[in-house]
């Protein structure tokens, strides 16, 4: 991976030398089908690029990972291969002030979600392709400059398989002698180009739209997935949530979308949830359900769609320099997303899923040693690789949110809608978007982006509250601490009990929280509450506290809030007080046990008992893990009883028993369940939920390598291959964890989807002794495997196999040892060790609260 690296100091010189007027890409894709080795499969690419230099210097470089490269040819003069090509980059000389640049190589078919991405269907041995390029990989397909400052016009050409269809960015078509050809494109980076290319299931619709001078819009919609998959496609469903977007988008940003058609595919074996290629979005295929999901998930779906559709303006038409500004187009992307599910779809209460789910996300990413300001500082394509997380997503959504709330609605977008005028198809930075916000709101942005964008942390706001001898409020005080103390516009609410037993709110004041303390003047004089919500409304990015009042009032009654938003917002901040070692694990694990299911919202339900589970397997004392999840499983039990017959609450419950169940009486039933011995009114046991199900039985030993491939034979598709993958690796025997590792440490055949299910099943909570070997084994691989893996699999495997479940002092120290030995590992593979070792650390300052509780 060092070899394929790209500093900005280099992206900054090439684009002070010379800018590109057009991109010519050919490729043939035949040989995708046929019975050539799978380990040399490669395809025929040939680029031309014309670029004129506009800077001092002679010299530069295009970038290009491949086998092979056949001929390069620089103005019209023949350069050797074997001279300029060193795997990575071409080096050209004698530059010309017009060049036109050939390049005919032989790239790789890809395996890791990177690239030109590769799948044959188990289910029927079709192939299907697509590529995957940010933040730099369209150069394993083509030979690019890869950087997001130069832009251009790219102009495609596919000879595909006969009976294939090929997409690409614009409109295309295939002509008399089978060759796809497209319409070019409006100057867009490389990143953001795309093929996707097979036998896909096909449908189509049209968004039509009237503009302002009289004319109308129309653009072609598209969506495709899997022929296997066109059984549970909903393409009605994608296609109503684009046009509500569409609208949306079109109301409040007054620049028509740009980029033609609209076609959205649904990929195999996606890294990501999507990507946003204009006019060819692709998002993973888990976004079509296979079986019952709530509508939560369909919630998610179309947040991403409209994430995705919110960059054909933020990050298309408009792109950030370099990856220190991707804030420019992820923040925005996110907030969007849930800005337009909000007004525009039949989510309404998706600031609720915002408040409780990704921001958590981001409180996570945000107390890390890894955390950084908003605008990064992002050194190299590994620092950005990096970069697509929490802060740059979850955080930079929330303080966007901040904004709206701090210079008004109106303002923010206003300032986005003279953001696209006055920079469409360019590239921008901070100072270019502050500019016109000030324009705009009149407020002083520089001040703000220097709290907000440029300083790193989270703050907490915690209320002190004095009170008279009639009970009545004599001050309220909101009290920051945190390294950098922001300006908050921020509400603060109080709740009281009403006679009926109902936690509701009778005052408000929003306020703008400045320095160390501030003193809420408008709501004294009010009676006593019994709750103090700080942020009320969630205006603001911040962890909240409660005064010791408030805490009892959450302790005793949490689920008699009526307010879904309040109620979210308190159970994310007492999960806070959890992780950060200030509430018992325990206890968090009883206010969730007792308030869980009378929780409304569906999404938030999901994240509770996805924390009560991680309070149980990490925060808790040794000790009490194994009462903890007995405790977790009979209330899964308990309310899967009592939830309505096949509502989604009661499949939300049925996959919380599944992931909690260990008792031979739990185990019993999920096996009546699997063969149809036990019946539960109204669950539908269909083929997802019967993965959930046999999963425990495999973790605990009742299901055998035959019975999960009695289970794959039910469900012998991609997904099911995947699921067995995972159940097999889960099992408890140590010849089994040692074939695992084999296979994603010492081996490198697995497709990434399948390296992911695989180290998905080795880390199991129940069989901490059995894989406790591999942490030795870990610390001597990760650097060898950083440097022989694609970034992508490198991230995978360091993340996902390190040795957290070991918590105790001595993994510690030994990662500690790791990181003092190998100060000069690459400075991402480093980061990811930090993160993990936090995490760690986190681990056992909570077990040392929840240990006094005991």
């Amino acid at each position: 991976m060092p070899g394929e690296n790209l500093s900005r100091d280099e992206a900054d010189e090439r684009a002070a030398l010379l800018s590109v007027d057009g991109y010519e890409v050919v490729l043939d894709l035949r040989s995708a089908v046929g019975d050539s080795d799978e380990a040399v499969r490669t395809f025929r690419s040939e680029t031309t690029i014309r670029f004129r230099r506009t800077g001092e210097g002679t010299s530069t470089f295009v970038d290009l990972i491949a086998p092979a490269v056949d001929a390069v040819t620089l103005n019209g003069r023949s350069l050797d291969p074997a001279v300029v090509f060193d795997g990575a980059r071409i080096a050209l000389d004698g530059l010309a002030d017009e060049n036109t640049l050939v390049v005919d190589a032989r790239c790789a078919y890809s395996r890791t979600g990177e690239g030109m991405h590769r799948f044959v269907d188990p289910e029927d041995g079709e192939v299907y392709l697509y590529t995957q390029y940010e933040p730099a990989d369209a150069r394993r397909v083509y030979a690019t400059f890869e950087q997001p400052d130069l832009k251009a016009p790219h102009l495609f050409s596919v000879t595909a398989p006969e009976g294939w269809t090929v997409w690409s960015n614009g409109a295309g078509e295939q002509d008399a002698e089978g060759v796809w050809r497209f319409a070019e494109t409006a100057p867009i980076s490389t990143y953001i180009t795309c093929v996707v290319a097979g036998p896909y299931h096909y449908v189509t619709d049209t968004y039509t739209r009237a503009l302002p001078d009289g004319t109308e819009l129309e653009i072609p919609l598209g969506a495709m997935c899997r022929k296997g998959l066109a059984k549970h496609f909903d393409a009605d469903d994608v296609f109503l949530i684009t046009r509500q977007g569409l609208d949306f988008f079109h109301d409040n940003f007054d620049y028509p979308y740009p980029f033609g058609k609209y076609d959205q595919a649904f990929v195999p074996e996606y890294n990501l949830g999507a990507m946003e290629n204009p006019g060819l979005v692709t998002f993973r295929e888990e976004y079509i359900y296979r079986g019952k999901v709530t509508q939560a998930a369909y919630e998610s779906r179309a947040n991403v769609i409209l994430h995705e559709m919110a960059h054909m303006w933020f990050g298309d038409l408009v792109t950030m320099v370099w990856w220190d500004d991707l804030w420019l187009k992820e923040s925005f992307a996110d907030f969007m997303g849930s800005f337009a599910n909000a007004e525009a779809t039949r989510f309404t209460n998706s600031w609720v899923t915002f408040a409780n789910n990704r921001k958590a996300w981001a409180y996570r990413a945000d107390q890390l040693p890894s955390t950084h300001p908003i605008t990064a500082d992002i050194r190299d394509l590994e620092d950005a690789k990096l970069n697509f997380d929490g802060i740059t997503y979850a955080k930079g959504a929330s303080v966007l949110k901040q904004l709206v709330a701090y210079a008004g609605r109106d303002a923010f977008l206003e300032g986005a809608r003279r953001y696209f005028k006055r920079h469409a198809y360019g590239n921008t930075r901070l100072a270019d978007l502050l500019t016109i916000l000030e324009e705009t709101s009149g407020r002083d942005m520089r001040s703000w982006a220097k709290s907000w964008l440029q300083t790193s942390g989270v703050n907490t706001l915690t209320p002190a509250v004095t009170y008279d001898a009639e009970g009545r409020i004599t001050e309220l005080a909101v009290v920051q601490e945190g390294g950098e103390l922001r300006p908050h516009r921020a509400a603060v609410g109080l709740y009281r009990r009403t006679p009926d037993g109902a936690l509701t709110r009778y005052a408000r004041a929003e306020t703008d929280l400045t320095g160390a303390r501030t003193v809420v003047a408008d709501l004294a004089g009010e009676e006593r509450p019994d709750l103090v919500l700080v942020n009320d409304d969630d205006l603001t990015y911040c962890k909240i506290r409660f005064d010791e009042g408030s805490l009892a009032t959450l302790r005793a009654h949490l689920g008699d809030i009526t307010d879904p938003l309040a109620r979210a917002l308190c159970w994310s901040a007492l999960w806070n007080l959890t992780r950060d070692g200030l509430m018992p694990a325990r206890d968090f694990v009883s206010v969730a046990l007792a308030f869980a299911g009378r929780e409304t919202d569906i999404g938030v339900l999901q994240m509770v008992h996805a924390w009560t589970k991680s309070a149980v397997t990490l925060y808790a004392t040794p000790e009490w893990r194994e009462e903890g999840g007995r405790l977790l499983a009979e209330a899964g039990l308990r309310e899967l009883r009592v939830a309505e017959p096949g509502s989604e609450h009661q499949l939300t419950w049925a996959r919380f028993l599944a992931a909690t169940s260990s008792t031979e009486a739990d185990l019993q039933l999920l096996e009546g369940l699997l063969d149809g011995a036990a019946k539960i009114d109204g669950l539908d046991v269909d083929q997802e939920l019967r993965w959930a199900l046999l999963s425990p039985l495999a973790v605990h030993g009742r299901a055998d390598e035959a019975r999960i491939g009695e289970e794959l034979s039910r469900d012998d598709t991609a997904t099911g291959k995947r699921h067995q993958v995972r159940l097999l690796a889960s099992r408890p025997s140590a010849a089994v964890k040692a074939q695992a590792w084999a296979q994603v440490v010492e081996a490198d055949t697995l497709s990434n989807a399948l390296v992911e299910a695989t180290i998905a099943g080795f880390v199991q909570p129940s069989q901490r002794a059995l894989i406790a070997p591999y942490a030795e084994k870990y610390f001597a691989a990760i650097e060898r495997l950083w440097d022989e893996r694609s970034i992508q699999i490198g991230i995978d495997v360091v993340k996902g196999l390190f040795p957290g479940l070991q918590d105790d002092e001595a993994t510690l120290t030994a990662t500690d040892a790791w990181l003092s030995a190998h100060e000069s590992a690459a400075p991402a593979l480093r980061r990811l060790v930090l993160e993990a070792r936090d995490d760690l650390a986190r681990a056992l300052r909570a077990q040392a609260c929840d240990r006094l509780a005991a």
